[in-house]
C-alpha cells in the first residue's frame, strides 16, 4: 500500500512514506526550481515539449516558475501538460506550478508578466495607497482562484521588503515606506492568497521575499545587475528591514526567498544572502524559529540564456567559487530549493561524495513534500481549461480590479481646477480619450491632459539595467519647460506613474493639477479628472522635495529624505466631506 498516495493516511505519515521510497536522484530534483514556459513564444511547441521532458522526467524536477502563456488558457493547458508528463515518472510526484506577480499594469520579464486575460490591478504600491487593508486581502484572493484555475499554486510573493531608498528600480513591487504598513498588508495579502485560517488545496502558498529585506540597496540600483550586488545599511537599520518577514511567519507563511544582494558594512557575511550564515542559519532558523521551504532568488548556481543575455551565476561574493561549492555553501545555511537553476546533479554529487549528509537533505525534502500534501496537488493533478478561461478576468474580477486602480489614484494638487466634461482637450500621453473632445492643436483647448512616466535613466550600460529603471527621480528639464509652455495655454492636468517617487514639486508649481497613480487603465484617469469618480488614494511613501536631499538620505531608512514635498498618507481629496473606499468583494 502507497501511504502517501491515500489522502486519508495523515500528511506527516505521507511524507514519510514517500521520503522512504526515493533515490537520491529523486530527492535532489525537488531541490530545484527552474523557469518553464508553453510553445508559442520564446520556443516552437516541439522545444517547448523537449525541454520540459528534460527537466521533468530525465531530470525528476516538479516545480517551475511558468513564464509566458498566451493567455489563462494557455497557461492552464501547459499545466496539465507537465503533469501528464510528471505522473510517468516512477513516483508520479506532482508537479508544483509557480507565478510572479501577473495582475499588474507592467510587465518585466525578470519579476513579473503580466497577462491580460487576468483582471488588472494597480501595481503594489497602488494596493497601499488604499486606505485601509481590505484591498489587499482582496487582491490576493482574486490571485487566488485565478491562479488556481490556472493550475498556479505558488506566488512568488508578496514583497515584504521596506521601500526606503526612494530610487530602488523593484520600489513598485512593495506595500510602500512605513514598515508597520509594509507588515500588515503583507499579512492581509497572504490571509487572501490563502483563502482560509491555515494552506489547503484551495490555497496559493505565498513565498515572502526578499529575506532580509531587499530595499536597501546601493543608490537603489538592483543586486539583478551583477555591476550592483552591494546592500548597505548607513543607519543600522537591519532589525527593521526584518520586521515584516517576522509578522509575515506569524501570519502561517510557509516559503520565503532570499536576495540576490551581499550586505557591505555589516557584522554580517560579505556574501549573497542565500550564502549568509548570520542571516539564514543564525537569524531566519535560529531566532526565527523558521520550519518553512527557503528559496534562492533566480540563478545563483549557473547561467541561462535569457532574452538578450547570459544572466547569472548571480552568487555575489562567491563568484569565484564553482556551482558545486556554492551549492554546498547553501544547503549547509538552511537553503532547501535553488530557484532558476536546474541541475540537481550538484546536489546528488554532494550527497554521493559524503560533503552534504542525506540526513540534511531529507530536511528540506520534508519541507518541499509536506507543502505539496498540505496543497493537494497529489489528489488536483489536472484543470479544467475552459473553466480557465471563462474564470480569469471574468466581469467580476475585473470590476474588483477596475475599483481598485480608482481606489488607487492619490491628488497630490488641485490648483487647475475641476474639469469641465465637455471642455475641448489637448491630450499627450493617453490612447483611450474616450468621452473627452480632443483638439489636436493646445492653442485650441480648454484643458491640457498629459500622462508622464516617473523619470529614470535610459541606457546605463546593461541589457539588465534597461529593465529597471534606476537613477534620478527628477524630471529632465526639457520636460518641466514643454509643460511650462502647456499651462500657459490652458489649465494643466498631470498624472504620473508614480513607479518610484518621482520629484513632481516643480510641476505642481507650475499651478498644475497633479495625479499620483500606480497602474490605471486610460480610462480610469480620465474619468477622475472628469468627477465621474472621487480620488480617494494616498501616498504609500514619501515624495522627495529634490534629488539632493535623496543623494543624502540613508538607503535604510524609511522618510529620511530632508523636508520631502510631500508626507506618506497625503491626498488633497475634491471631497470635502470625506470619502469612503469601496471595493466590490
Amino acid at each position: 500500500m502507497n501511504d502517501y498516495l491515500d489522502p486519508s493516511v495523515p500528511i506527516s505519515r505521507r511524507v514519510e512514506d514517500l521520503l522512504s521510497r526515493m533515490t537520491v536522484a529523486e530527492k535532489a530534483g525537488l531541490m530545484f526550481h527552474p523557469s518553464t514556459e508553453p510553445g508559442g513564444g520564446a520556443m516552437t511547441d516541439a522545444e517547448a515539449l523537449a525541454a520540459a521532458e528534460l527537466n521533468v522526467v530525465d531530470r525528476g524536477i516538479s516545480h517551475f516558475n511558468v513564464l509566458g502563456g498566451e493567455n489563462s488558457g494557455a497557461v492552464a493547458a501547459w499545466h496539465n501538460t507537465l503533469q501528464e508528463l510528471a505522473g510517468s515518472t516512477r513516483l508520479g510526484i506532482p508537479i508544483t506550478l509557480s507565478s510572479d506577480p501577473r495582475h499588474g499594469f507592467r510587465s518585466n520579464p525578470f519579476t513579473g508578466q503580466s497577462l491580460h486575460s487576468l483582471s488588472r490591478w494597480p501595481e503594489t504600491t497602488g494596493i497601499a495607497a488604499i486606505p485601509g487593508t481590505e484591498a489587499a486581502r482582496l487582491y490576493g484572493d482574486v490571485i487566488r482562484q485565478e491562479f488556481l484555475a490556472m493550475g498556479i499554486r505558488v506566488y512568488l510573493g508578496p514583497m515584504a521588503d521596506i521601500f526606503s531608498e526612494p530610487r530602488w528600480s523593484r520600489g513598485f513591487g512593495t506595500f510602500g515606506e512605513d514598515p508597520d504598513r509594509v507588515a500588515e498588508l503583507t499579512v492581509a495579502f497572504i490571509e487572501g492568497l490563502r483563502g482560509g485560517p491555515r494552506i489547503g488545496p484551495d490555497s496559493v502558498a505565498a513565498v515572502v521575499k526578499h529575506f532580509p529585506g531587499g530595499g536597501p540597496q546601493l543608490k537603489g540600483d538592483d543586486a539583478h545587475d551583477p555591476r550592483y550586488p552591494e546592500q548597505v545599511y548607513p543607519g543600522g537599520m537591519q532589525e527593521l528591514h526584518i520586521r515584516p518577514f517576522e509578522r509575515a511567519f506569524a501570519a502561517g507563511a510557509t516559503q520565503v526567498m532570499t536576495y540576490y544582494g551581499k550586505p557591505v558594512g555589516t557584522d554580517w557575511d560579505e556574501v549573497g544572502f542565500a550564502f549568509n550564515a548570520p542571516v539564514v542559519r543564525d537569524i531566519l532558523r535560529r531566532r526565527l524559529g523558521f520550519n518553512g521551504i527557503v528559496v534562492t532568488d533566480w540563478n545563483l548556481l549557473e547561467s541561462e540564456q535569457f532574452l538578450d543575455l547570459e544572466f547569472g551565476p548571480n552568487g555575489w561574493g562567491l563568484e569565484h567559487l564553482t556551482p558545486l561549492e556554492r551549492a554546498r555553501i547553501a544547503i549547509e545555511v538552511g537553503v532547501d530549493q535553488f530557484g532558476g537553476d536546474r541541475n540537481p546533479a550538484l546536489v546528488e554529487e554532494l550527497v554521493e561524495s559524503g560533503v552534504i549528509t542525506r540526513d540534511r537533505i531529507d530536511q528540506s525534502v520534508r519541507r518541499i513534500l509536506k507543502e505539496k500534501f498540505q496543497l493537494g496537488v497529489f489528489e488536483n493533478r489536472h484543470v479544467d481549461v475552459d473553466h480557465a478561461r471563462e474564470l480569469c478576468g471574468s466581469p467580476v474580477f475585473f470590476d474588483k480590479g477596475v475599483d481598485a486602480q480608482r481606489a488607487s489614484l492619490v491628488l497630490l494638487s488641485d490648483e487647475a481646477g475641476p474639469l469641465r466634461a465637455d471642455a475641448r482637450v489637448y491630450v499627450e500621453g493617453l490612447a483611450d480619450t474616450s468621452g473627452l473632445e480632443t483638439v489636436d492643436d493646445p492653442a485650441e483647448a480648454e484643458a491640457i491632459i498629459v500622462r508622464l512616466e516617473a523619470p529614470f535613466e535610459i541606457g546605463r550600460g546593461s541589457v539588465v539595467a534597461d529593465y529597471f529603471h534606476g537613477g534620478t527621480l527628477a524630471f529632465p528639464q526639457e520636460t518641466i519647460d514643454h509643460l511650462t509652455s502647456l499651462a500657459a495655454r490652458a489649465p494643466l492636468y498631470v498624472t504620473v506613474f508614480l513607479e518610484r517617487p518621482a520629484i513632481v514639486g516643480p510641476i505642481v508649481d507650475l499651478g498644475a493639477t497633479v495625479i499620483g497613480e500606480f497602474g490605471a487603465s486610460d480610462q480610469v484617469i480620465v474619468e477622475a479628472l472628469t468627477g465621474k469618480h472621487s480620488i480617494p488614494g494616498v501616498l504609500p511613501f514619501d515624495i522627495p522635495s529634490s534629488m539632493q536631499a535623496v543623494e543624502n538620505s540613508r538607503e535604510d531608512v524609511p522618510f529620511d529624505t530632508d523636508t520631502p514635498r510631500f508626507h506618506a498618507g497625503y491626498s488633497q481629496t475634491r471631497d470635502e466631506l470625506g470619502y469612503a473606499v469601496t471595493l466590490r468583494g
